[in-house]
């Protein structure tokens, strides 16, 4: 017999990912340009010139070398390029001992929940969140305990968090800039965190872990994102280069366990070892080897931040409300009824494919992602009209 936890899993597919399956078969029914899918985080600016280049020039390297294994945590010599490139930009001291190579940061996530979960252990998470949190938490052995945000601005409501801290508690998961929101946590915020966490690992006399999941760090709009390992020390850091280079297909990624966490080495260990029982062990070498040429490209951040005025333009005219995002690619809309998934099925009707904020974990808002193409922003505003006519 199969697994009943793992069918479960299998036949309820994330709302995100339906949404998109949606919008394939309805685009291939009335064609792409009558289909506005802000359904799902994939990237319409193309991967920098490069990561062309790069994939060129790899061609020349022996098959033997360029396909071959790596070691289970990843090239040497590519995790001492990422270790330089970080070392440059937040005057910190890593080596390639610090960094264990992953397929994006969905498996830099698991591995961190398997990690360092023991069964019962809490792991807080930031309401709203990405839904598969939950789901590593859960196959890790944890309980997934949810924290809402702060009403007013959607940074981390620091008493509630407090409040959520037990002697169970094993880790808090934060993802900054945020997605669904796009909140950027500020430096206040932050160092608030640290305070609340430091005075919790006194009270309960052990390790409290705070998971920084940072696939969005370069996509900002004029704001700081602090670095968060030298606020808290207890900090692992999950990256992908999904966002920050268009490659969300390509699955590489990064956990970095700094020297300063608490036993440092043990954990670094728990995730190699976590690693290889997930079976993420030995990231795609010709990947490995294509970051190690183009870690210290920068992010096209532009376009997004042209999407971005396009988008919240119209529907400031439009009358819609929204959080206006710091950083990231979406757009948190609130829905004109109290249900958000019956707003976001009214809003198929006019061929607008937006996230209902059920599955991240609220009521009453819908997610638009915002990294598709300007053209389809600019023609997807009749529709929002038509939407908020609905309504009135």
């Amino acid at each position: 017999m199969h697994n009943e936890t793992m069918y479960n899993l299998g036949s309820a597919p994330s709302a995100i990912r339906e949404l998109f399956a949606y919008g394939m078969e309805r685009k291939a029914q009335i064609g792409d340009d009558n289909v506005f899918d802000f359904s799902i985080g994939n990237p319409s600016v193309p991967a920098p010139d490069s990561v062309a280049q790069a994939i060129r020039d790899l061609a020349d390297v022996p098959p033997a070398e360029l396909h071959a294994y790596s070691a289970a945590q990843g090239l040497e010599s590519t995790r001492a390029a990422i270790a330089e490139n970080l070392n440059k930009r937040f005057g910190t001291s890593y080596t390639a001992d610090n960094f264990y190579l992953t397929m994006g940061a969905a498996a830099c996530l698991s591995a961190c929940f398997t990690a360092l979960v023991n069964p019962g252990d809490e792991v807080i998470v930031i309401s709203p969140y990405f839904p598969e949190y939950r789901v590593w938490i859960e196959f890790a052995g944890g309980v997934c305990v949810e924290v809402p945000a702060r009403e007013d601005n959607f940074q981390i409501d620091l008493d509630a968090l407090k409040a959520a801290i037990t002697t169970k508690t094993k880790a808090v998961v934060i993802n900054t800039p945020n997605n669904p929101v796009g909140t950027v946590y500020t430096r206040e915020t932050l160092e608030g965190l640290a305070a609340v966490l430091k005075d919790a690992e006194k009270t309960f006399g052990h390790p409290i872990y705070l998971i920084s999941d940072e696939p969005y760090r370069e996509l900002t709009y004029g704001v700081e994102v602090p670095w968060v390992p030298a606020i808290y020390n207890n900090t692992l850091v999950c990256y992908s280069w999904s966002k920050s280079l268009s490659l969300p297909g390509d699955r590489i990624g990064y956990v970095l366990v700094p020297d300063e966490v608490d036993d440092a080495r043990a954990v670094y260990l728990a995730v190699c070892g976590a690693g290889r029982s997930l079976g993420y062990i030995c990231a795609p070498v010709f990947f490995q080897r294509i970051i190690e040429r183009v870690v210290d490209e920068p992010t096209n951040v532009e376009a997004y931040a042209v999407n971005r005025q396009i988008l919240t333009s119209a529907l400031d005219e439009l009358g819609y409300e929204y959080i206006a995002p710091d950083g990231a690619f979406y757009l948190w809309i609130k829905a004109l009824e109290p249900d958000a998934q019956a707003f976001s099925n009214k809003a198929k009707e006019h061929e607008l494919l937006l996230v209902p904020s059920d599955s991240f974990g609220v009521g009453g808002w819908v997610r638009a992602g915002y990294c598709i193409a300007q053209d389809t922003i600019e023609r997807s505003i009749p529709a929002f009209a038509a939407l908020k006519k609905d309504y009135e």
